[in-house]
């Protein structure tokens, strides 16, 4: 068995004296892993960094096996994103999401997504609307997602400002009026064709509208919780737009 694929490095871990266990996010092949014989080696290291694009060639014997890959450097972005916790924590936070989805699962287009937000994170404005969006097409994939572009009780497209806990859709300023503190907000900027820009208050309410769906549908019922590196990315967007006071309560900042 043998296949050939571009790849984005998600995580690395040992496995015996000089090889590795490398997850990676292929376009065609989805989330995969295979083993690297001299992993570890000086020339290996700096290629199998997280965030990194590399060519794979993966052989096995029979399709089920854990299978090698051969490992050749595309774009080693590694270096340049661990110069800001944007980009330090969305790695990670994304590389968290993906494997939410199963292992072989093809998602060509979470993998162009992935690829688009590895050139964005040091904009925190730019990384953080468009994690939002990475979080909402795992959600759609993965059976999850919301309808965001008509009001649920009318049908209406316009002035749609809140998100039903319950159904998962938006919902116009004046149907859902009178739930207003039962509801979650909908940022502007997921509007269609929205042209608004996402300032640190709209990044909240998008972070808080993802994580509550994510918790719900996801997280609960496999007993697990969003990753740590989420939080952090969050954070760093937030405080880096001005929208994170030391006073805040730790709710306030999900």
């Amino acid at each position: 068995m043998q296949w050939s694929d571009e790849a984005i490095v998600l995580g690395v871990r040992r496995h015996g004296e000089t090889s590795v266990i490398v997850e990676v996010m292929t376009r065609e092949r989805g989330r995969h892993l295979g083993m690297v014989r001299g992993g570890r080696s000086r020339t290996m290291q700096p290629v199998l960094q997280p965030g990194n694009s590399v060519d794979v060639t993966w052989r096995a014997r029979l399709d089920e096996h854990l299978g090698e890959f051969r490992v050749e450097p595309l774009e080693l972005r590694a270096g340049r994103l661990m110069e800001t916790a944007t980009a330090v924590y969305g790695v990670q936070a994304m590389a968290a999401l993906l494997r939410f989805l199963p292992e072989r699962d093809p998602h060509p287009h979470l993998y162009e997504a992935l690829s688009v937000i590895l050139g964005h994170l040091h904009e925190p404005a730019d990384a953080g609307e468009l994690f939002i969006r990475f979080e909402l097409a795992v959600l759609n994939d993965l059976g999850f997602g919301l309808d965001l572009l008509e009001c649920v009780a009318t049908g209406a497209k316009d002035d749609l400002c809140y998100v039903s806990p319950k159904s998962g859709r938006a919902v116009s300023r004046a149907a859902g009026a009178p739930w207003a503190d039962k509801m979650l907000a909908l940022p502007a900027f997921l509007g269609d064709e929205s042209r608004h820009a996402a300032d640190a208050a709209a990044l909240a309410d998008g972070f808080r509208l993802t994580a509550f769906f994510l918790n719900r549908h996801v997280c609960e019922p496999r007993g697990l919780e969003l990753a740590n590196a989420r939080e952090g990315f969050v954070q760093a967007a937030l405080k880096a737009l001005g929208g994170l006071k030391n006073d805040q309560p730790e709710e306030a900042r999900a």
